[in-house]
């Protein structure tokens, strides 16, 4: 359990929503309706008078918060010997491109491409063009 909480490791600490904001507020009722046994399509469904893109990004936040701690507790078993390639079983083998490092798609083993993929998804979440933390920026930016 130490390797899971190790800072070099792909654990993160969760992303965590400002309480008294709207977003904290949004991610309470998000998890109080997916932990009453409510149906998961009225669970997720917009609130009446809520944001959509305020909704989503908690949500994202949210998922993204979980898989992270699910691969944390697995990244263990999963080493470059043993998971070689990234793959979704026989037929599928993942390939990273970033257009950076990786400029064309690129075989890596499962670990690299899962540290890869949590950094990229880290770096959106906290981009404040993609996830302003300012509720209601983004409905203005699409108008």
């Amino acid at each position: 359990l130490k390797q899971v909480f190790n800072k070099d490791k792909t654990f993160r600490p969760k992303r965590k929503f400002e309480p008294g904001t709207q977003r904290f507020e949004l991610h309470k009722r998000a998890q109080a309706s997916l932990n009453s046994g409510v149906d998961l399509k009225a669970a997720v469904q917009l609130p009446s008078g809520e944001d959509q893109n305020d909704w989503v990004a908690v949500h994202v936040v949210d998922f993204f918060n979980r898989i992270n701690l699910i691969y944390g507790t697995i990244c263990e078993f999963c080493t470059e010997r043993t998971c070689p390639v990234m793959s979704g079983g026989p037929k599928y083998e993942y390939r990273w491109q970033d257009d950076v490092k990786y400029k064309k798609p690129t075989a890596l083993p499962a670990p690299q491409y899962m540290n890869l993929l949590m950094d990229w998804i880290e770096v959106q979440i906290n981009n404040e063009d993609i996830f302003p933390t300012s509720v209601g920026k983004c409905e203005e930016e699409f108008l």
